[in-house]
């Protein structure tokens, strides 16, 4: 699939706002330059934005350039779909044939597909933007399938890209060549997300997706079907969705050092999306992590038997329509402890912090242990949400946590 690519070049709108210790106060301004470290915001709690209270994109995007209505979607897609595993016949095909041009499930527009048409001779004369191993590649879909059921590494040039792959089989690492610099916007495959992960394991670092609408309203950075995941150094924005999926089995998915902003929706599709929404029979791990501007739903939703959520920030100051920060649906044992959150005002639910168990019981919530958490209300909020809120009558392990005015401790349900 041809493709559209811009050399990223830092300029005067890349900037980052990075809070210098821990808590809502003393923020600073620093500058975005080219560096060999990760870029990532870190997850110590501050409020982010300028003076009018939006939050400042290091990219500077504009979300009222791009953000469009979508028809709601269909009900019942926001169920979890398994997936089996490919032979290595099908697994050299199956990603290809899910991201042409011309197939019912290609979601591209036709002004998108004019002009990644005009753009594409830009890459005869110059080096192949995905490499693996010195060899070069015109699109990602290219690399994944040559990996088909082995082990590779996709190291993707600095560029914004409009265009996705499916991951079929092998195990497969997207790195971006400079952390940050490399943006995938606005286009997914299977009318799901940019990376669909179906393979034995997936990796993605230093990697940008923003932009992700679909008619289900699930449009999402990543979908992972199949396979573990690793996320690090990584930027989610502006999007229904930020990661999604799971399978009903022991897979472990970790997220580290990454960004979740201005994600979710309740009013585009039957069911509410979220910035992340795992469903998975293993384990989650979140850590130094940021979420902010939630334009719907939870922050994080899980639907997993052991968690670990530490040393990240959940700043709603700049939320609208949000829920919980952190919602466990069917329960869950493992740690939330480090945290610093500081609830919005312009919420649709607004009792709760942390929620336990508020769907069903499907797993024991006995052991669960939340401490060393700092949580506050933003000036002017009266509503006196409970910091945990409990639905399984387990008897979960509330250690000390650092509460500001409003906020109470604990409440059973």
């Amino acid at each position: 699939m041809a493709m559209t690519v811009t050399a990223y070049t830092p300029s005067s709108a890349d900037t980052a706002v990075i809070p210098a210790e821990a808590g809502i106060q003393n923020l600073e301004r620093w500058r975005l330059e080219p560096r060999s470290q990760p870029v990532w915001i870190p997850a110590f709690a501050g409020m982010t934005g300028g003076g009018d209270g939006r939050a400042t994109d290091i990219y500077g995007y504009d979300e009222a350039l791009v953000r469009r209505s979508e028809t709601p979607g269909r009900a019942g897609k926001h169920s979890i779909r398994t997936a089996r595993a490919l032979t290595a016949k099908e697994a050299g095909v199956a990603g290809s044939r899910a991201c042409r041009p011309g197939r019912k499930d290609f979601p591209m527009k036709r002004s998108l597909l004019a002009l990644s048409l005009l753009a594409a001779p830009a890459f005869a004369a110059g080096p192949a933007p995905f490499t693996i191993g010195g060899q070069g590649f015109a699109t990602l879909q290219d690399a994944v399938d040559s990996v088909r059921l082995g082990t590779a590494t996709i190291l993707i040039a600095p560029g914004t890209y409009r265009e996705c792959a499916v991951q079929a089989g092998g195990h497969i690492t997207f790195k971006a060549a400079e952390p940050g610099s490399v943006i995938f916007d606005g286009v997914p495959c299977e009318d799901k997300a940019v990376l669909v992960l179906r393979g034995q394991g997936s990796v993605v670092d230093g990697i940008v997706f923003r932009n992700l609408r679909v008619s289900d309203g699930n449009g999402a950075g990543i979908r992972t079907e199949m396979g573990d995941l690793a996320v690090s150094n990584s930027m989610f924005l502006n999007s229904q969705e930020g990661i999604l999926g799971g399978q009903p089995a022991g897979q472990r998915i970790t997220i580290d050092r990454s960004t979740f902003s201005g994600l979710g929706q309740c009013d585009e599709s039957p069911s509410c999306s979220h910035a992340i929404y795992l469903a998975n029979k293993g384990s989650v791990t979140i850590t130094h992590s940021r979420f902010e501007r939630g334009t719907g739903g939870h922050y994080v939703k899980l639907r997993a038997p052991t968690v670990s959520i530490t040393d990240n920030s959940f700043d709603d100051t700049a939320g609208k329509k949000t829920n919980y920060m952190i919602d466990l649906s069917e329960g869950s044992t493992g740690l939330i402890a480090r945290n610093a959150f500081v609830q919005g005002t312009a919420k649709e639910n607004h009792t709760g912090l942390i929620v336990v168990a508020a769907e069903a019981r499907t797993y024991r919530s006995t052991g669960l242990r939340v401490e060393d958490n700092d949580a506050r209300l933003s000036p002017g909020d009266k509503t006196s949400p409970a910091f945990v809120a409990d639905y399984s009558h387990d008897k979960l392990a509330l250690g000390t946590n650092r509460l500001g005015p409003g906020l109470r401790a604990f409440e059973t349900r």
